[in-house]
């Protein structure tokens, strides 16, 4: 029995996995179809309940949800601690 070279595991393994590509936009088509009734009740809920909070980074608590946090939680570590987070940063404190 002839041996493959590495080169040919190379190409099968790179066919195999361009044809997993290829079958992935299908699925998603047919999965936003089947999700698109449960994401309008979901929207409608959002709607409903006047949900606001929104993930925009997802390191430090306070970063997360800005509405949800208290004075302190920048400054768990020590109160004149560098900012750590690069989300920090980019977010202003809450008016208050």
């Amino acid at each position: 029995m002839k041996t493959l070279r590495k080169s040919s595991y190379f190409f099968v393994i790179l066919l195999l996995l361009l044809l997993t590509f290829a079958a992935l936009f299908p699925h998603a088509r047919q999965r936003q179809k089947t999700d698109a009734h449960s994401l309008d009740t979901m929207a409608g809920q959002v709607r409903e309940l006047g949900l606001t909070d929104l993930c925009l980074f997802t390191e430090a608590s306070y970063t997360r949800h800005i509405t949800q946090t208290d004075l302190r939680t920048p400054f768990q570590e020590l109160p004149l601690s560098l900012e750590h987070f690069p989300s920090g940063a980019l977010m202003q404190p809450p008016r208050r």
